[in-house]
Parts: C-alpha cells; structure tokens; sequence
C-alpha cells in the first residue's frame, strides 16, 4: 500500500478536514431525517469514505470529470454541492440538487463537473471514458475520473473500460473505493486476486496503485500523480483506495455480517480522526479543530432545517430538464 511522507500545510489540511467534517455531518442529518420518514426510497451513505472523495478532488481542477457510484453524497459534497441542495433533494424538494429528479442515488452538478451518481453498478466507467475522450479530441487537458466499489471490478464493464481507456490513452483515473464488501460479500471471497482494481490494471497495460483510503493526504498526493499522468498523455491509472463503511450498505442493513474486532480496527481509522492526528501534529490546537467541527454542526443543522422547510417539488416539472433541449413532448 502507498503511503506518504508528504505534508501539506495546516491551512489546506484544514480545509480538507473540514470538507471531510461537511460530508460526515451531512451523512448523518441524512440518516436522521430518513428515519424521521422525511426521506423516502432508500440512502446509502459514505460516512468513513470521505477522505478518498476530499483528496482526490483536492488533486483536480475545476473543470475535470467526475462519476459517481450511488454512494455518491460525499463526492458531490467534495465537487461543490452543498448540504442544503444534497439534503432537499433527498426529501425531493424543489430547492434540491436536481429539483427532486434525483434523489439520494443520482446526485448531478453539472457545472462543477460532478456528472452524476449511477446505481447501475460499473454502467458509469464506459461514461468516463467518454468524457476523456472528449477531452483529448478537444485538446482541454480535462481528465475524466471514475469512482466506484469493489463489487464493480467483477463487472465487465470494468475490463471494457479499463481495456479502452488503455488502448487510446486517455486522461481517465479510475478509483476503487474497496471498502472490502460487495454489499453484504466479502469481495476477497468471490475474487480471484488479493486487490481487486489494483491487480488487474497491469493485464491492461496500466498502473495499479494501492492507497490508504483513510488518509486525505496520502489519497491526494497519490491521485495528484495520477492526475498528473492522464493530463501529459500518458493514459488511465487505477487506484485502489483502501477504507470502511461505518454504516451497513443502506437504511435497511445493519451490517450484523462484519465482525466486531473488524469494525473496531477500522473505526479507530476514523479518516477524520486520521486528520485530526495530522493537524494536531502540525501544531493546530485541539480546541482549534473542535471550534470547526462545531462550526461545520451549526451549518448542517441549518441546512436541515432550511430543506425540511422548502417547498415540495412541482410535479408538473418532472418533464423539464430531461433532454437537452428542455422539451419531451415531440419524443412522444
């Protein structure tokens, strides 16, 4: 696994812990008001994969490309959604994201390059590939970068983007969030190799790197490369980001599969607690850090608040924004 000895400055290590603290506040207004019943269908949240979202955003400009999994609140967090726009649009209220279109499993800012969450498992990594694509015939200098879960690598959608991006060389970064379970499977139980992305980049002519999930600083700098690479046309990478879950997979799944001393091991990973240690370690006062994450509570709670009382979506706009041209009527 890579790991760094890199060290960022107190100022930016402190934005991205807030960043991180945003997502981590925001996740747990939204279990709440899912269990309030304000939230329908289903959530699946991020909660203890937010560093991998903060530090590879981090590495990429305003422009680039980014695919999400559904289990995408901290990625459109980290690309400039707020919580307001994410927690409306849970409760499908016309102020949300997508103005109710989304909900929890298709958050979308196209403007700040998030182009969407997909809860077709792997369907999104062919996409990026064709966002990268555009991006070398118009000679942008964007990369396209792809997240998604361990349970994709065994999808063939996986193997045909990785094999095409190799094949054109294009700016794409494809990132494993390997939180070590396919929903409610074991990946090293139905995988042939130890490192599920990582191992099989080489059979396709690219690199795999192995990163520690957990640690904004480590995924920034290893991203950072890999960023690097795709933009002066030397083609895709893999990396695999090693982290953990603190929910089950969604509302309905209390995870009773992990076992206890697992689950410990990882919290005491915590990727917020990782870069507490780190600022602590820069000289940042404790009750510096703890004056955000009370500040970041404050504004999260605010934002609760300010979704719970929106007004409810327009079922008459549910046809609007669907194609480009904003019309429907003609497909008919």
């Amino acid at each position: 696994m890579t790991t760094t000895t890199a060290v960022l400055d107190a100022d930016t290590l402190r934005g991205l812990y807030e960043q991180m603290a945003v997502i981590r506040a925001t996740e747990k207004a939204a279990h709440d008001l899912f269990m309030k019943g304000l939230v329908k269908g289903t959530t699946h949240l991020a909660a203890g994969h937010e560093a991998v979202a903060v530090g590879a955003s981090a590495a990429l400009r305003a422009d680039d490309y980014v695919f999400a999994t559904y289990r995408g609140h901290h990625h459109a967090i980290a690309r400039g959604a707020t919580p307001l726009e994410c927690l409306a649009e849970l409760m499908q209220k016309a102020t949300g994201l997508c103005k109710a279109k989304g909900g929890s499993m298709h958050l979308t800012k196209a403007e700040r390059g998030m182009l969407g969450s997909y809860a077709i498992v792997g369907a999104h990594l062919p996409m990026a590939n064709g966002a990268a694509w555009s991006a070398l015939l118009r000679g942008s200098g964007q990369v396209a970068v792809a997240f998604f879960g361990d349970g994709a690598t065994n999808i063939g959608a996986f193997h045909e983007a990785l094999n095409l991006a190799a094949v054109w060389k294009l700016p794409v970064i494809f990132v494993c969030e390997n939180n070590r379970y396919m929903e409610y499977t074991p990946i090293g139980s139905v995988t042939a190799v130890a490192n599920p992305a990582a191992d099989r980049a080489p059979a396709n002519g690219m690199p795999g790197v192995i990163v520690d999930g957990n640690d904004v600083v480590t995924v920034r700098e290893v991203m950072a490369d890999a960023v690097a690479r795709a933009r002066t046309g030397e083609g895709p990478t893999v990396v695999e980001a090693l982290t953990y879950r603190h929910f089950g997979h969604s509302r309905t799944d209390p995870a009773k599969y992990r076992p206890p001393d697992e689950v410990a091991e990882w919290l005491a990973r915590d990727p917020l607690l990782v870069a507490r240690q780190r600022l602590e370690a820069l000289g940042v006062a404790a009750a510096e850090i703890d004056q955000v994450d009370a500040s970041v509570a404050r504004s999260v709670a605010a934002a609760a608040q300010a979704a719970q009382a929106a007004p409810p979506a327009d079922p008459a706009q549910a046809y609007t924004d669907v194609w480009a041209d904003g019309g429907w009527a003609w497909r008919s």
